[in-house]
């Protein structure tokens, strides 16, 4: 299903496949034999999603851009089932695995492997022909690689790295809190836009 959000309207080269299940909302525009797989939602409702040429986009895959950061999934990519790609860009022939997560400013270099289940965490720079293994977490500029177990020096590196402010422009408190109140009044698309159309072929 295909939608024009906002005068947005969803850009696809006819020689790519878009499963009839998949949701492309808003500025997206797929490339030349890119495939997109059923339940797939990708959403340039807010500022633009690019889709690079023969880019593969697997089963339930999330891709969604923010006021502040586009998302941009280069030539050659496979992005593997489950995986959520937020205001990030991904270099040409990336391979992410079944269930990764890349957040908001974060950048994928040309031929680095997210394996299942791995992280590259909000503003962190994975250089080019990195792998992060099953279940890591990449965080920093440069990244550093980490397993799951090394929280605290995982939060070391995220904490400057301002998940909150990155993605919904909301400061901590000086307790180190965050307001939920703010972040989801950030969260919602302006209320006058929230409109819809659905685009027949």
């Amino acid at each position: 299903m295909k939608y024009l959000f906002d005068g947005k309207r969803p850009s696809i080269d006819p020689t790519a496949i878009v499963a009839p299940t998949a949701v492309i909302s808003g500025a997206v525009t797929i490339g030349r034999r890119a495939y997109i797989s059923f339940g797939a939602v990708i959403l340039g409702d807010e500022s633009p999603v690019t889709i690079g040429e023969q880019a593969i986009i697997r089963e339930n895959v999330v891709i969604r851009a923010s006021r502040q950061h586009p998302v941009r999934v280069g030539d050659y990519v496979l992005v593997g089932a489950r995986s959520a790609l937020y205001g990030c860009t991904i270099e040409d022939e990336a391979f992410l695995a079944t269930g990764v997560t890349v957040f908001h400013g974060a950048h994928v270099g040309r031929g680095a492997e997210v394996r299942i289940n791995g992280v590259v965490h909000v503003n962190t720079m994975l250089p080019a022909v990195t792998t992060v293994p099953i279940g890591w977490v990449a965080v920093g500029n440069p990244a550093d690689v980490l397993p799951p177990s090394e929280h605290d020096r995982i939060w070391a590196i995220q904490e400057a790295l301002n998940f909150p402010q990155t993605a919904y422009g909301v400061e901590r408190g000086l307790d180190g809190h965050v307001s939920m109140r703010e972040v989801t009044e950030h969260a919602i698309p302006s209320r006058t836009s929230l409109v819809w159309q659905e685009l027949r072929d």
